[in-house]
């Protein structure tokens, strides 16, 4: 079945039709600006966590720092591994 369209719409009738879809419009951007405030309060303490955090162990971190600044990396081991068993074959070590 074939539904009747009708075509005296007043611009009363439309005026009003465009209002009720800007209120809805606007209904759901207040939604949306409540979720952000929740999501920029969730930022803020994730924040100051992290700056906590930080501060609390910032001396550890270094600790950590020096230490590996003075480790050996895997590769540079295994060079000199291989050259030490170059010299040890050349004088008949080993």
């Amino acid at each position: 079945m074939a539904k009747k369209i009708n075509n005296n719409v007043t611009l009363d009738d439309l005026a009003g039709m465009v209002k009720h879809g800007f209120d809805e419009v606007d209904k759901r951007f207040g939604d949306v600006d409540k979720r952000f405030d929740d999501v920029d309060k969730r930022f803020d303490r994730v924040e100051k966590t992290l700056k906590e955090f930080k501060s609390e162990n910032s001396l550890e971190h270094e600790e950590i720092k020096l230490k590996l600044d003075q480790v050996a990396y895997r590769f540079e081991v295994q060079e000199l591994d291989r050259r030490l068993k170059r010299v040890e074959a050349k004088l008949g070590i080993k």
